[in-house]
This record gives structure tokens, C-alpha cells and sequence, in this order.
């Protein structure tokens, strides 16, 4: 069952991605989800993999801006 969130959710909104560290602006957030789904599944690397799953599922959860990038917990002493 969609949460409350998700229904309200307008799904045609912009989203905006940053991958290898190039920023790309969506209009369409299908779009950028249908081509990071494609770019997953044909990538040569779990690093890949990785990448493009993680930029994927930030576009499902609805974030308007979606990256790559390492948020630096791991670095925490």
C-alpha cells in the first residue's frame, strides 16, 4: 500500500541527478528513472551497479536532487 507521501507525490515533477560528477536536469522524473533502470542493468561493474541502484532509488524515494557522491558518514571518527 503507497504511504500517504508517495500519493501526493506529483511523479511528473523535475529532478535533478549528479553522476560521475555531471549534473543533469530532468523534466521528466520517469525519464531519468526509466534511464538510470537501463544504465543499471547494462553496466559492467557491481561498482557500477552501485552507482546508478543508488541514484535509482533516491529518484523512487522522490528527492529532487539525486547523486552519486559519497555523503562522508564512512569518514566519521
Amino acid at each position: 500500500m503507497l504511504k500517504m507521501s508517495e500519493l501526493a507525490m506529483n511523479p511528473n515533477r523535475g529532478v535533478t541527478t549528479k553522476c560521475h560528477g555531471m549534473e543533469r536536469v530532468w523534466d521528466d522524473r520517469e525519464e531519468a528513472m526509466v534511464y538510470f533502470l537501463e544504465a543499471k542493468m547494462c553496466c559492467d561493474t557491481e561498482e557500477e551497479h552501485d552507482r546508478y541502484a543508488g541514484i535509482l532509488i533516491q529518484i523512487q524515494n522522490g528527492l529532487d536532487y539525486c547523486t552519486d557522491e559519497d555523503d562522508g558518514e564512512d569518514n566519521v571518527t
